[in-house]
C-alpha cells in the first residue's frame, strides 16, 4: 500500500508540475498579447499625431545691412484637428552690411555748369567745374578760329 501511495503522490507532483508550468505559460502568453495589443493601439493612436510643416525664404533689407534666411513653420495636429500655433524656426542663410556698396560721395557735384558767353570773373571761375572751364576756353578758341576757311587735312579712319 505505501508503494501505491508513493506512486500516487509522484503522479499527483508531476501533475502538479504541469500544471503550475502551463499556468506560467499561460500567464506569459497573456502578459505578451496585452503588451502587443497596447503596442499595437498606442501607434495607432500616434500614427493620428501629424506634423504640419511649411516653409518660405524671408528677405530682410535695411540701409545698413541684409539678411536670408529661411523660415520653417510648423503645427502639430491629432486627426485634422490643430493642436498648437505655428512654431517658427529661422535659419539665416546669409548676413552681410551694404555699407560697402553705398557709394561715399555723390557722383554729380553740387556746382552749376554756367553758360554765360563772357568770361566770368576770376574768384568765380576756381569755384566752378573743370568742365565747365574747358567748355568756355573751347568756345573761346572757335570763336578766334571761325574766321579760318581752310585748315590742315588730317588723317582719318573708315571709308575715305
Amino acid at each position: 500500500m505505501e508503494v501505491a501511495l508513493a506512486k500516487e503522490r509522484e503522479s499527483l507532483a508531476e501533475a502538479r508540475a504541469t500544471i503550475t508550468s502551463q499556468k506560467i505559460t499561460m500567464e506569459e502568453r497573456i502578459k505578451a498579447t496585452e503588451e502587443s495589443t497596447k503596442r499595437l493601439a498606442m501607434d495607432e493612436f500616434m500614427h493620428d499625431f501629424r506634423v504640419e510643416e511649411r516653409s518660405y525664404a524671408r528677405e530682410s533689407k535695411s540701409l545698413t545691412a541684409s539678411k536670408k534666411s529661411m523660415v520653417m513653420q510648423e503645427r502639430l495636429f491629432f486627426r485634422n484637428i490643430p493642436l498648437s500655433n505655428w512654431i517658427e524656426h529661422e535659419m539665416i542663410v546669409e548676413e552681410g552690411t551694404d555699407l560697402d556698396q553705398l557709394p561715399k560721395e555723390s557722383v554729380f557735384a553740387t556746382a552749376t555748369i554756367t553758360t554765360t558767353t563772357i568770361a566770368p570773373p576770376a574768384a568765380a571761375a576756381e569755384d566752378r567745374l573743370s568742365i565747365s572751364k574747358f567748355l568756355d576756353d573751347v568756345g573761346h578758341r572757335n570763336r578766334q578760329e571761325s574766321k579760318v576757311l581752310v585748315a590742315t587735312p588730317f588723317a582719318a579712319f573708315g571709308a575715305q
